[in-house]
């Protein structure tokens, strides 16, 4: 297997995964925990409507990866998302998160997937000017 094809099938689940954190457990709030969680960082008046706004935007994000439109852009954004996201969800409300304090192990290890994938497996070469 060719490191092209090994990238293209990282992409393709690393944009399943915002697409099903976004479309299921979101938008479709199939994981009402994921709205319990906006809605105790955020406040619950507003909870159901950035909850559809943050699985909109996930699912923006699975779209965008899928394009590979500046796609080291896009995976520095997904690592300061995540690493953000979880930083502060580990803090504030780690009682509503699936795995507890395991959540942000688990995280660490999607970032490195998204870093290897992209700065690695996808290196582009520089040209000398």
């Amino acid at each position: 297997m060719t490191v092209i094809r090994i990238h293209r099938m990282i992409n393709l689940l690393i944009a399943a995964v915002w697409m099903i954190n976004g479309l299921f457990c979101k938008v479709l709030n199939l994981v009402p925990r994921h709205r319990e969680i906006v809605g105790n960082l955020l406040g619950l008046k507003y909870a159901n409507s950035l909850t559809l706004l943050i699985g909109f935007l996930e699912i923006a994000m699975a779209i965008w990866i899928l394009s590979n439109i500046r796609s080291r852009l896009n995976a520095i954004l997904q690592i300061v998302i995540i690493a953000t996201m979880n930083v502060i969800e580990c803090i504030a409300v780690p009682h509503l998160l699936l795995w507890g304090y395991y959540n942000g192990f688990f995280a660490f290890l999607f970032i490195l997937l998204i870093y290897y994938n992209e700065f690695y497996l996808n290196s582009k070469p520089v040209l000398n000017q």
